[in-house]
């Protein structure tokens, strides 16, 4: 289960890097996004 769960968040990490050009004007929000939900992810599963 911790596999399957870490692919998919190193997944959704590659996913939120700006790499077109038209996402490059979304600043911040979707690795920023990313990291608020990976920090609660942990922090339930250290709960």
């Amino acid at each position: 289960m911790r596999t399957i769960l870490l692919i998919i968040l190193v997944l959704l990490l590659i996913g939120a890097l700006p790499a077109w050009p038209y996402s490059q004007g979304w600043g911040y929000f979707p690795g920023g996004g990313l990291l608020l939900l990976i920090i609660l992810i942990l922090f339930l599963w250290r709960a």
